[in-house]
C-alpha cells in the first residue's frame, strides 16, 4: 500500500466532506447565533456532556475565546455549565432545553437535505456507505 497515496485520497477525501457538510449546513442555523457558536453547540449536541477544553481542542479555539462564547451561549439560555462534584474547577456543558429544541431544529433541516441527497441511491448502496462510515470512525477518526 503506497501511504502517500492513501494520504492524497484522505485529503480530497476530506475535502469533498467539507464542500458536503457546507451544502447540507448552509443557511440551517438561526440568525441570532454566530457561526462559531453554532460550532460549539453542534459539538455539544453530537458530544455532550463536554468541557471547555475539549471544545478547546475540537475546535482549535484560544481557552479565552472558548470562554467568551460559552458565556454569549449561556447568556442566550441555549447551554448549561454544570460544575464537577469531584473537581469543583472543571465544568461540564451541556444543552439547555432551548438549546435542545434549536438544535432539532437545525439537525431537521440538515436531515431533510441529506435524505434529498441520498433519495436515489440504492439500499445496497447506502448499506455499503453505512459500513464505510462505520470503518472510517473505528480506524481512522477515533483512534
Amino acid at each position: 500500500m503506497d501511504k502517500k497515496e492513501l494520504f492524497y485520497k484522505l485529503v480530497s477525501f476530506t475535502t469533498s466532506v467539507h464542500r458536503v457538510t457546507n451544502e447540507l449546513t448552509k443557511n440551517a442555523k438561526p440568525n441570532s447565533i454566530s457561526q462559531v457558536q453554532y460550532n460549539i453547540l453542534e459539538f455539544i449536541a453530537v458530544s455532550q456532556p463536554v468541557t471547555p477544553s475539549e471544545i478547546n481542542d475540537c475546535l482549535n479555539m484560544s481557552i479565552s475565546n472558548t470562554s467568551r462564547e460559552l458565556s454569549k451561549l449561556n447568556e442566550k439560555k441555549l447551554i448549561e455549565k454544570i460544575n464537577d462534584n469531584k473537581d469543583k474547577r472543571k465544568q461540564h456543558i451541556h444543552l439547555s432545553q432551548d438549546g435542545e429544541v434549536l438544535m432539532k431544529e437545525v439537525f431537521g433541516t440538515i436531515e431533510a437535505r441529506f435524505l434529498n441527497r441520498i433519495q436515489n441511491i440504492s439500499e445496497e448502496d447506502l448499506k455499503e456507505i453505512e459500513r464505510a462510515i462505520d470503518t472510517l470512525q473505528k480506524k481512522l477518526f477515533r483512534p
